[in-house]
């Protein structure tokens, strides 16, 4: 049995931050933030929207693009660092509000590598015969959580969920290998510190994913027995263009290989690489049967990476 994606969706909230909207709270300027970031707008969820309303809007979509019926769902894993509380999960929470009634539900905290985290898990589940159907979503609202006064975070982060239904697919597509890791003495570069906010070693987390970002992708294909010229598509977590263009060099990929969307959403941790993935097929850049690479890292510190054989 093999398992992959037969179902995706993605919600990201109708208020748009532009730089340009920052320049008036902090002391800063578009063209700062667009070099070294390649941000130009992040969108912020309302006052009455939390982590699981983005949740719902993007679990809700991934099913219907499934085909299946939420009573068909054995298992819930929400990946975020944002919860509404700290109990019941956010998992709980959509289960709900799904009607998934038959589903368990946890939340997955591993940061902005938290999808990939939850794929991976989902996958063992599902081949295993475990469940038929795993419901795996990244949710984030960030913007809670950001120290408006910090201008070297508080131009980064935006608001987002993503989803994806895990269930079997046909012989030789779906998720092909994974590789996750953690280095728990590095979880002093990138936390949530006294006063409920980001705080972040920005020197240290750049080279720290530099290498990371690029290692994991070169090792994901060696454990599916691929090279990087089997390549087609690289959606990497969407934190910064320099991080995520050095990962492209890595794997030697031309430029339109690589999914780009910082520049619309900023990063919004676990939701990035599913964001950016839906955006993808939407354009039609990735097909069936084409080899995804999808890699990320995030607080803890921690990382992983996926080769996807696109395709029910």
């Amino acid at each position: 049995m093999n398992a992959g994606i037969i179902g995706l969706g993605k919600y990201v909230p109708e208020k748009v931050l532009t730089n340009f909207d920052l320049e008036k709270m902090i002391d800063t300027n578009d063209e700062w933030i667009r070099t070294r970031t390649g941000i130009e707008e992040r969108r912020i969820a309302a006052d009455h929207e939390d982590t699981s309303d983005l949740a719902y809007e993007a679990a809700k979509q991934a099913i219907e693009n499934s085909g299946i019926e939420a009573s068909q769902i054995g298992l819930i894993l929400v990946a975020t660092v944002t919860p509404d509380q700290g109990f019941p999960s956010v998992a709980c929470q959509i289960q709900e509000r799904l009607g998934a009634t038959k589903a368990s539900a946890m939340d997955v905290s591993a940061a902005c590598s938290g999808f990939i985290y939850g794929i991976a898990t989902a996958k063992q589940f599902v081949e295993s015969g475990s469940y038929p159907y795993v419901l795996v979503v990244g949710a984030e609202k960030l913007t809670k959580i950001v120290d408006w006064e910090d201008r070297n975070t508080a131009v980064l982060f935006g608001d987002g969920a993503c989803a994806a239904v895990i269930g079997q697919v046909s012989e030789g597509r779906g998720i092909l290998a994974f590789e996750l890791g953690a280095d728990g003495s590095g979880g002093k570069h990138l936390y949530l510190n006294q006063e409920q906010a980001i705080s972040m070693n920005g020197r240290e987390v750049f080279k720290f994913a530099v290498r990371q970002m690029g290692e994991s992708a070169v090792s994901v294909l060696g454990k599916a027995g691929l090279s990087k010229e089997d390549v087609d598509f690289l959606v990497p977590h969407q934190a910064n263009i320099r991080i995520m263009e050095a990962s492209r060099e890595r794997l030697e990929l031309p430029e339109e290989k690589l999914s780009k969307r910082i520049h619309k959403y900023g990063n919004t941790s676990s939701a990035s690489i599913g964001i950016a993935l839906k955006d993808e097929l939407d354009e039609g850049k990735i097909k069936d049967d084409d080899i995804v690479v999808l890699v990320g890292f995030g607080g803890g510190l921690t990382w992983g990476a996926a080769v996807i054989k696109w395709g029910k």
